[in-house]
C-alpha cells in the first residue's frame, strides 16, 4: 500500500507542532536538498559542505568566506567556538541549509566539549533522523555524527537516559550498524525501567513504522496516547500506521480526533480530504 501523503502538507501548514517523522524539527531546509552528493551510500562532510555552497548566492559566498576566514585566523579555543557558532548561524539564517548548521554545531560542541553542548547539538542531529525524503548516505552522515557526541556525552553522563535514546535512534534510523537490534535495545532499556518516557515511545514507535512493523508501532503510539493524550505526532503516526494496515475505521477515528485539535484551516482541510479518500476505500 503506497504511504499516505497527508501529513507533508499537514506538517507544513501546523508550524507549532514538530512532526518528527514527516520534517526536520529544525524547520531548515529539507534534509539532503539539492545536495548533488546525496545519492552516495556514504558521503564525506566536505562534500556535504561543497554541495551545499554550490547553492549560495555571490554576496552569501562573500559572507560565508569572511568567517571562514577568522576560523583560519583564531588562536583560542574560545575564539574558535564563537566562530564555529557564528558559521552555524550563517547557514541556519542566512543561507538556511541543514546540514551544514548541523556541521558546525557539531563542531563547536566537540570542541567546547561540555554534557550540555554535546547533548544540545547531537539532538539537533538526532532531529533530523526521521525526514522522510532525505537519502540514506544523509542519514547515515548525521547518525555517525551525532554518534561521536552521544558517545562523549555518555562518559560524562552515563546515565542521562535521553542520551541514550538519541544513541539508540542513530543505530534506528542512520544504518551506523548492519544490526538496527543494537538501536532498540538501547532505547527500550529506558522505556523498560520507566514506560512513561514519551521520547523513547516514540523512538521505538517511529522504528516500529520505519521497518513496516506496524502492530508494534501502533503498540507504542497508543501508549503515548495513553499519557498525553494530544499528542499530534502520535496521532498522526498512529492513523497512518492504522491506514498503512488498511484499518480504515482506526485510521478515520485518528484523523478525525486530529482535526479536533487542529487550529490551521489548510491543514483541516488537507485532514479532512484524507478522512474522505479513506471513506471511499471502504
Amino acid at each position: 500500500m503506497k504511504k499516505p501523503q497527508l501529513v507533508v502538507a499537514f506538517v507544513a501548514t501546523v508550524s507549532c507542532f514538530a512532526i518528527a517523522f514527516f520534517l526536520p524539527r529544525t524547520n531548515k531546509t529539507q534534509v539532503g536538498q539539492n545536495n548533488p552528493s546525496s545519492s552516495s551510500q556514504v558521503i564525506s562532510t566536505q562534500s556535504v559542505l561543497d554541495g551545499a555552497k554550490t547553492a549560495l548566492n555571490a554576496s552569501q559566498k562573500i559572507s560565508l568566506l569572511s568567517i571562514e576566514n577568522q576560523l583560519v585566523r583564531s588562536k583560542s579555543k574560545a575564539d574558535s567556538i564563537l566562530i564555529y557558532n557564528q558559521l552555524s548561524r550563517f547557514w541556519a539564517d542566512s543561507a538556511q541549509r541543514v546540514e551544514p548548521y548541523l556541521y558546525y554545531t557539531y563542531s563547536a560542541a566537540l570542541l567546547e566539549n561540555s554534557e550540555k553542548s554535546l547533548t544540545f547539538a547531537a539532538q539537533q542531529l538526532v532531529d533530523n533522523l526521521t525526514s522522510p525524503d532525505a537519502p540514506p548516505a544523509i542519514l547515515n552522515w548525521i547518525a555517525t555524527n551525532a554518534k561521536v557526541l552521544l558517545d562523549k556525552a555518555l562518559i560524562i553522563n552515563p546515565n542521562n537516559d535521553s542520551t541514550k535514546i538519541n544513541l539508540g535512534a542513530c543505530y534506528l534510523f542512520g544504518n551506523i550498524s548492519d544490526n538496527p537490534m543494537q538501536g532498540i535495545l538501547k532505547v527500550k532499556e529506558v522505556v523498560d525501567k520507566n514506560p512513561q518516557n514519551i521520547y523513547g515511545q516514540m523512538m521505538l514507535g517511529l522504528g516500529g513504522k520505519k521497518s513496516a512493523q506496524y502492530p508494534k508501532a501502533i503498540e507504542r503510539f497508543t501508549a503515548i496516547l495513553k499519557l498525553s493524550p494530544t499528542n499530534l505526532e502520535a496521532m498522526v503516526n498512529l492513523a497512518e500506521c492504522y491506514e498503512l494496515t488498511n484499518q480504515e475505521d482506526l485510521a478515520i477515528e485518528w484523523y478525525t480526533k486530529m482535526k479536533i485539535l487542529v487550529n490551521n484551516l489548510a491543514a483541516k482541510e488537507a485532514i479532512e480530504k484524507r478522512i474522505k479518500d479513506l471513506k471511499k476505500k471502504k
